[in-house]
């Protein structure tokens, strides 16, 4: 390509539309009647007056996560697509067929590859608006807009839009490694939270408390001494006068009849007298 793609040279300087228009088409109509280098010499000027339109189409698309030189080689390579797949026979006006080429490029990249976390497709759709709404709305208000606003602006209800403001960070999350700008703070992850071990502890003090005061004084303290004290069965069976094995037994027993209990509490309400009975067994 004689000109690089991207490159800012005199296809900045001002160009009215309806000449940009006149001279792609004559240019696009005479490489229609011409082929091999001098048809690709055609098409290249065809891409250098156009590139400030495509520059333009991806301006609209900055603040959304993507960096705008980014989606600048998006928009040219749409644009480059386009000129070579246009057929000037059919007599349209190039942009016509241009633009909505290079608009729709630039949309399925960011459905496609911009979301490091990817919301749903509805999600995606509607944030897709409610940016350009928000700068319409910051500069015709002189404020941040609302969220009402914004849904009013692009006809959506607020409750979506909501959402896809709660997504905004989708595009580039934030790193667990992340010091903050001067690189001097705590790590975001010294900030989660963690999983609270006495939370688990009280919940099951509260399932097994009922059950555990049904059994006998014995039982009791044979759970007192293994789960409690940390005693090994060889320590209690010492201290009962009993076996290591009978301990092992009486574990057993002990631990079922409880899960059994538990199991009875949460069914709902139960003979009170048969659970003790089976307590007892």
């Amino acid at each position: 390509m004689a000109t690089q793609i991207g490159s800012r040279t005199s296809a900045d300087s001002p160009c009215h539309r309806e000449e940009r228009i006149r001279l792609t088409r004559e240019v696009l109509c005479r490489a229609a009647t011409c082929d091999g280098s001098e048809r690709s010499a055609l098409l290249n000027q065809a891409i250098t007056l156009n590139l400030p339109v495509a520059r333009s189409i991806a301006q609209r698309f900055r603040n959304r996560g993507e960096s705008v030189e980014d989606l600048e080689q998006v928009a040219y390579l749409a644009l480059t697509r386009a000129v070579h797949g246009f057929d000037a026979g059919r007599g349209e006006d190039f942009l016509a067929f241009a633009v909505p080429t290079i608009r729709g490029e630039l949309k399925r990249h960011f459905r496609d590859l911009g979301w490091m976390v990817r919301p749903p497709r509805r999600i995606q759709e509607i944030q897709a608006v409610v940016a350009p709404a928000i700068e319409e709305l910051t500069q015709e208000l002189s404020r941040s807009p609302r969220i009402a606003e914004i849904a009013d602006r692009i006809e959506r209800a607020e409750d979506e839009v909501g959402e896809a403001l709660a997504c905004q960070g989708c595009f580039t999350p934030d790193s667990l490694d992340d010091r903050g700008p001067d690189d001097d703070g705590r790590p975001v992850s010294a900030l989660l939270g963690e999983a609270e071990p006495g939370f688990e502890r009280a919940e099951a003090v509260t399932i097994l408390g009922p059950a555990c005061r049904e059994l006998k004084p014995r039982d009791r303290r044979i759970l007192f001494l293994r789960f409690f004290l940390g005693r090994t069965q060889e320590e209690i069976a010492q201290e009962l006068g009993v076996t290591q094995m009978q301990v092992s037994r009486l574990l057993s027993r002990i631990l079922r009849n409880l899960r059994e209990s538990v199991a009875d509490a949460g069914d709902g309400p139960v003979d009170t007298e048969a659970k003790r009975r089976k307590v007892a067994a």
